[in-house]
C-alpha cells in the first residue's frame, strides 16, 4: 500500500497572523497604513455577502504579489477587526511592503 502523501495545504500556514482594521464602503480598496497597531485598509466593497472579505484578500494578495490562495482570514469574517496571515511572509515583512517599513 502506497504511503499517503503530504498535503501542504492542509498543515497550519507559516506566518504570522496580522491585525487588520477594515473600513468597508471607501470611496476606493487602498491600504491606509497603522491605527492601533494594526494594518487599516479601507474597502470600496460592502461587507454583504462576504464581498469585503474577497476584496480584501485580492488586495493584499495583489499588494504583497502572492497568490490569492496565500492570503488567509484567520479570524474576524464578520467584523471589521480581522486577523490576517499571509503563507510565507512573517508580521514585519509584510508591513514593511504595505507601509514602507512600518511595524
Amino acid at each position: 500500500m502506497p504511503r499517503p502523501r503530504p498535503n501542504p495545504r492542509s498543515a497550519e500556514p507559516s506566518g504570522d497572523a496580522i491585525d487588520v482594521r477594515v473600513i468597508p464602503r471607501a470611496g476606493r480598496s487602498v491600504v491606509a497604513g497603522l491605527r492601533d497597531g494594526a494594518l487599516l485598509v479601507r474597502l470600496a466593497a460592502a461587507p454583504v455577502e462576504g464581498a469585503a472579505n474577497a476584496e480584501l484578500i485580492a488586495l493584499l494578495a495583489s499588494s504583497l504579489h502572492v497568490p490569492k490562495r496565500d492570503v488567509t482570514i484567520v479570524s474576524g469574517e464578520r467584523s471589521r477587526a480581522k486577523r490576517v496571515r499571509v503563507a510565507g511572509m512573517d508580521r514585519a515583512r509584510v508591513l514593511a511592503i504595505l507601509c514602507g517599513g512600518a511595524g
